[in-house]
């Protein structure tokens, strides 16, 4: 057999079969996932288990001479030039369309509803004057989600969650889907209606071409005055010059976000979203968690490394 060399950026600390499951082909390194770190030692290995926090792009590839396969842990693909990986003849995988597995996961839809109640409840601003010993109880005083309109942009996986959620807290919920789908408990509607009708509108699409900016300033200027934007889908679904410019109107009343455009930045600071949510209590932001519970890393982290085995083992054979 082949004694393949295999890079992983992902910490694997938790997941003990997958690293046996890497270890019986050859040789795995880990790395952190830092870009300069990762360019360096690319050249020299088969196989790459890759974190997301890596941008794989034209730059990545051209140091990737050996490179067979990429494994990603992930339902997003954004972080890497598809095309330019296949029109390597470097096979790829990621777990969007891995249904048994994923159908598992609830993490991101949870979290949703963790910015969502964030946001009514002005929970960070409430936790940090408690801390201060402020017992401010008037000065955060929020609303309830009995009874509000839940919109929910892409009825799939995750969007059915969320709408159960939604269920659960007796909020009407509405969606819109370019599918004819349809869900217990859900109205569907067409975008207009979505955005017209929602006090909260929680975005759960995957990245395209087709919805890349789709909340741009036409369709954020067409969401009922008040309203509240979640986003734990990907940064680039939001035009965020848009969005600021409706958090600094108060057009919106509030931003729920765990995904900003440009999270491969190894200096995130500077971002205008994040600039503006360390002095606007509107703005809630958390460093793409939502899949980050001990069950979905474990689960799909496992997954790929033995993933990437079995594809290693049939090249060898």
């Amino acid at each position: 057999m082949a004694n393949w060399r295999i890079l992983n950026t992902l910490d694997l600390s938790g997941a003990p079969e997958a690293v046996a499951a890497l270890e019986e082909l050859g040789e795995l390194v880990s790395l952190p996932a830092e870009r300069d770190a990762v360019l360096d030692a690319l050249p020299g290995f088969d196989a790459y288990l890759a974190s997301a926090s890596v941008r794989i792009d034209e730059e990545f590839l051209a140091r990737a001479a050996r490179l067979r396969v990429i494994g990603s842990p992930s339902t997003g693909t954004d972080h890497m030039e598809v095309e330019a990986i296949r029109e390597r003849g470097i096979a790829l995988f990621d777990i969007a369309r891995e249904f048994d597995l994923i159908n598992s996961f609830s993490a991101t839809a949870e979290l949703a509803f963790g910015l969502i109640l964030s946001l009514v409840r002005h929970l960070p601003p409430a936790v940090a004057a408690a801390r201060e010993g402020d017992w401010a109880r008037e000065r955060f005083s929020g609303f309830q989600l009995l009874g509000k309109t839940l919109g929910i942009l892409g009825l799939g996986r995750l969007g059915n969650i969320s709408a159960r959620i939604g269920n659960g807290f007796a909020m009407r919920v509405i969606a819109h889907d370019i599918r004819a789908v349809e869900a217990p408990g859900v109205e569907t509607v067409d975008f207009e209606t979505l955005l017209h009708e929602s006090d909260i509108l929680t975005i759960h699409v995957h990245l395209t071409e087709t919805t890349r900016d789709m909340i741009d300033t036409g369709a954020l200027a067409r969401m009922k005055p008040g309203a509240l934007l979640i986003n734990t889908s990907r940064g680039a679904v939001v035009d965020e010059a848009a969005l600021l410019s409706a958090l600094e109107s108060e057009r919106l009343a509030g931003a729920g976000l765990d995904v900003i455009d440009g999270e491969w930045l190894d200096d995130k600071r500077g971002h205008p979203l994040i600039a503006y949510a360390k002095a606007h209590d509107n703005l809630v932001i958390t460093p793409h968690i939502g899949g980050a519970t001990t069950e979905s890393i474990y689960g799909a982290r496992v997954f790929m490394a033995r993933k990437l085995a079995d594809f290693l083992r049939a090249e060898a054979a």
